[in-house]
């Protein structure tokens, strides 16, 4: 077995889950039909209570206060049964703002007040329903775990493993395909192809020097989907494993994954997390690799894992093993939609087949370089998800069941967050600049109902979630995607034919650091309107007439304000594109390694990180390594040891840096085996970073949020003093003459 101290867990089945969820439910008293309504009208009676029951404003803050410290109370206390009940508290809140909201402050006067009033309520609308279905989704995540495969290998089934590419460069496939070609799997069961839409003849050398498949077609229609679907046409085997051209798979990742298919013969798709060893524009750009999690890990930590439960597991395009047979019943991967992935999925669920989900890394790849690509590979997720909506939604049409119907309906709402995130993000501008009353109530009972609905959110999500996304961070991603997938959303969704698939370009570098004011135009004109409602909003409570409910309702306003203005100035810093000149990002490990000095002195140590080409190793501080001296450093697996020549290009104290010289085919096989494919590589840290805690999240996003307006104004003054700039202007002004 591919382990490589990687313990694998024993079986986790979702009947064994609901059924112990459902214990002592299964008395025959309870299977009585008219039981099971009563009860079920009574727990709706009593949530529609405790939502409407009127209360006036002491007896709203004493009714929040408690349950918000019970709330409190029960963050630490470990179990499911703490976080369902913190669940509850949070809805309760929410459905109490939103009914206090709808009945007693919407009574807008004027057309001012009833536009920008509408448009927040249909906002909130919005949020509630995405949390409301968050919660449902996320609540009681499967976590399943690998299923032990037949001792007798005769049993297991035949693979072939698809590597889909189109412009992507060689030296970023190359890994991918050698590490593909180290999955622990009997020879004669596995077959390994080059999927190659941009018809090179390099990667067809590359191909048959390696033995490995190449397939081309002779046109690009439909494009990945397209891709896949005409290499099923040409292939054999039982499964199908794709990974992505830059996805890098360990050696285990087919015995962690395909015990399950054994198990469930009704299982189609078993996905695994998408992990990224490259920092994303956040983290690159932000400094806070590996120590907020990304955008994604609350997607592949989570969401996919409450989705399981339900049966509702997302193919996400790579990293995934799929059955042939149901595969190709459905007439292979959908071509509908630019989201070929989730739609697929979708129809493979609707077919009656199952789906599954292991949340254990078995690849790892590169994230996008910049903030542009990053973006344009969102609007591609965004505009694909409408389109689904559009074509295929999943609410409606035969055969998923309602747990499968609310997990896809909040994959799609996820990517209409555009106008709401926008509208929240001006709101309050509404009143500093028109004096538009959104809220017709007291700033008082605004606080009272509102504070309670904002904080029980806060809390419950961190604890759901801590490990996998810090608070107020969303706020931040999606505050820097908003304007860009606002228009394509809407358009896909009105008309889904329109938009094409754009492939995401990897493994670039960025030779020089800049700001991109062309990304960042939306950010800044939202901070301009900010810091003029601010100093509007400042004006008028020095110099308005000593009113307390005016006075309240501007403070309520100036703190929302600034609060947006702290998003905004995290966007902005976003922007700020940092210089990165590395092709071959570098992964921290600790391996077990061995320096060959050109004498045959052997000095065993061990390496602090690897790349494609070099490694860092820690090594005594006594030992005397010259710079430029040509060594051969070996690198241990279990009992498997391989050696590569390579040059000293730097001496830190203990750590000691080394290059690559140039390697053959053989030896860069045999480096990606005993480093980028050990089986317990990326699982190590998955999960495994600090956990939430709001206040100190808040206070993160606050210092970058002031970073931003920094880099912002540093970048402006810069660019008044550019000597081209002022050359233009003059230019203009002796035009003008």
């Amino acid at each position: 077995m591919s382990q490589d101290n990687f313990p694998v867990p024993q079986e986790s089945v979702r009947a064994r889950l609901r059924a112990w969820m459902l214990r002592g439910v299964n008395h025959k008293a309870w299977q009585h039909p008219s039981l099971r309504w009563a009860t079920g009208l009574f727990g709706i009676a009593l949530a529609v209570l405790v939502f409407t029951v009127p209360l006036d404003f002491t007896g709203q803050v004493v009714f929040a206060g408690v349950s918000f410290c019970a709330a409190l109370a029960l963050r630490r206390v470990p179990g499911r049964l703490p976080t369902l009940t913190m669940v509850i508290f949070s809805i309760s809140a929410s459905m109490r703002y939103m009914y206090w909201r709808i009945t007693e402050t919407t009574g807008f006067e004027g057309f001012v007040d009833t536009f920008f009033g509408t448009g927040l309520i249909i906002a909130e609308f919005y949020a509630l329903a995405v949390l409301l279905l968050g919660y449902f989704q996320t609540a009681w995540p499967l976590e399943r775990k690998p299923m032990p495969l037949p001792a007798d290998t005769a049993l297991w089934p035949t693979v072939d493993v698809f590597i889909p590419t189109y412009n992507e460069p060689l030296d970023v496939v190359k890994q991918t395909v050698f590490t593909a070609m180290a999955i622990d799997w009997p020879p004669e069961k596995i077959k390994v192809f080059v999927l190659d839409d941009g018809r090179r003849d390099e990667f067809r050398d590359f191909c048959a020097e390696l033995g490995v498949g190449y397939i081309t077609r002779d046109n690009n229609h439909h494009a990945k989907a397209g891709n896949i679907n005409a290499a099923l046409k040409v292939t054999s085997g039982e499964y199908i494993a794709i990974f992505d051209c830059d996805h890098i798979p360990t050696r285990s990742f087919l015995q962690i994954c395909a015990g399950w298919f054994l198990r469930d013969p009704k299982l189609a798709m078993l996905q695994t997390p998408h992990y990224f060893f490259s920092p994303d524009p956040f983290e690159k750009n932000l400094d806070t690799f590996r120590a907020i999690p990304n955008e994604g890990e609350l997607f592949y930590g989570l969401v996919q894992d409450g989705n399981d439960l339900w049966n509702a597991t997302f193919f996400c395009g790579s990293c995934a093993l799929i059955r042939r047979a149901p595969l190709e019943a459905i007439g292979g991967v959908a071509i509908e939609t630019v989201t070929e992935d989730a739609h697929t999925a979708l129809k493979l669920n609707r077919q009656g087949w199952n789906t599954a989900y292991l949340a254990i890394p078995q690849a790892a790849g590169l994230a996008t370089e910049s903030l542009s690509s990053h973006v344009g590979q969102r609007i591609r997720w965004a505009r694909g998800m409408a389109q689904i909506a559009r074509t295929d939604n999943p609410l409606l049409g035969p055969g998923l069941h309602i747990g499968q119907r609310l997990c896809y309906l909040n994959a799609m709402l996820h990517f209409f967050y555009g106008a709401p995130r926008l509208i929240f993000m001006t709101a309050p501008l509404a009143y500093l600049f028109f004096g538009a009353h959104v809220f017709q109530a007291t700033a008082a009972m605004i606080a009272a109902f509102a504070l309670p609905h904002l904080m029980h959110a806060s809390i419950t999500n961190s604890r759901m979630q801590g490990r996998f996304r810090h608070s107020f961070w969303n706020e931040v991603y999606e505050s820097v995607l908003a304007w860009y997938i606002l228009r394509p959303v809407l358009v896909a969704f009105i008309n889904p034919r329109l938009g094409k698939f754009n492939v995401t370009a990897k493994g670039g570098i960025i030779d020089r650091s800049y700001f991109d004011w062309d990304i960042a135009r939306p950010y800044i004109f939202l901070m301009v309107l900010n810091l003029v409602g601010v100093a509007i909003g400042v004006h008028r409570l020095l110099t308005g007439p000593a009113d307390a409910d005016i006075t309240a309702t501007l403070i309520i306003n100036l703190v929302w304000t600034a609060y947006n203005m702290i998003i905004v100035g995290a966007s902005i810093a976003v922007a700020s594109e940092t210089k990165q000149v590395r092709r071959t990002p570098r992964v921290p490990a600790a391996l077990r390694a061995a320096i060959i000095f050109p004498n045959g002195r052997t000095l065993v140590c061990q390496t602090e990180d690897f790349s494609q080409t070099g490694v860092g190793l820690i090594v005594p501080e006594s030992v005397v390594v010259p710079l430029g001296e040509s060594i051969r450093v070996s690198i241990f697996r279990d009992e498997q040891e391989a050696s590569f020549p390579a040059d000293v290009v730097f001496r830190r104290g203990d750590r000691l840096g080394v290059h690559f010289g140039a390697l053959t085919t053989a030896q860069q096989l045999a480096l990606a085996q005993v480093t980028f494919a050990r089986a317990d590589l990326w699982a190590a840290d998955w999960g495994h970073g600090e956990r939430d805690t709001p206040l100190r999240a808040l206070a993160g996003v606050f210092r970058i949020g002031l970073k931003g307006f920094g880099i912002f104004f540093v970048n402006l003054w810069n660019m008044v003093r550019s000597p081209r700039l002022v050359h233009w202007m003059a230019h203009k002004l002796h035009l003008g003459k």
